[in-house]
């Protein structure tokens, strides 16, 4: 349910060029064709730290006289190069990051994003990470004990006119909601 890391290539970061997103795989010819609608001439397997993933290299004299090169690669002689993770991983990670794009998405994760912040504060200020006394019963006065504590804290911050934190969820999920 949570959002996937974000892309971390200088395309994806600067959004003027073309990162993974924009490159047609197939992955039955293997092959990959970038923007400009030049084919890959290079499709390698290899294993990583990080485990299995393919390797994909364009062409010198395609990338060389291509007229969106700035937007796709920064070397200066070097052609473009891919490194795509295997298919079932590549495919479930560009539809998470397209997924998380959409309004409901943004509404969804906002609900969790409370309950991710109620479980925060009951960890970080109330030592809910940790059962202070063995056996069931003891462990759920605790945790009752506990959810207690944060409503009061909650009510006497709210009795107090102390603000909310708005994080960027809730502020997205407003704004659909009004908009």
């Amino acid at each position: 349910m949570g959002p996937i890391y974000a892309d971390r290539q200088w395309q994806a970061k600067a959004q003027t060029g073309f990162d993974v997103a924009h490159f047609q795989v197939n992955w039955e010819a293997q092959t990959v064709t970038c923007p400009a609608g030049r084919t890959s001439v290079r499709w390698s397997p290899t294993h990583t730290a990080r485990g299995p993933m393919i390797h994909v290299d364009f062409a010198a004299a395609d990338c060389s006289a291509c007229s969106v090169r700035a937007q796709c690669t920064r070397a200066k002689a070097q052609p473009r190069g891919l490194t795509l993770q295997p298919r079932a991983e590549h495919e479930a990670i560009q539809a998470a990051r397209q997924r998380q794009r959409t309004v409901e998405f943004e509404q969804e994760y906002a609900r969790r994003a409370g309950v991710e912040g109620t479980l925060s504060q009951s960890v970080r200020a109330f030592g809910l990470r940790q059962a202070r006394y063995r056996g069931l019963a003891k462990t759920h006065l605790q945790h009752v004990a506990t959810a207690t504590a944060v409503n009061i804290s909650r009510l006497t911050d709210w009795l107090n006119d102390c603000p909310r934190v708005t994080t960027r969820s809730s502020r997205s999920a407003a704004l659909a909601l009004a908009g």
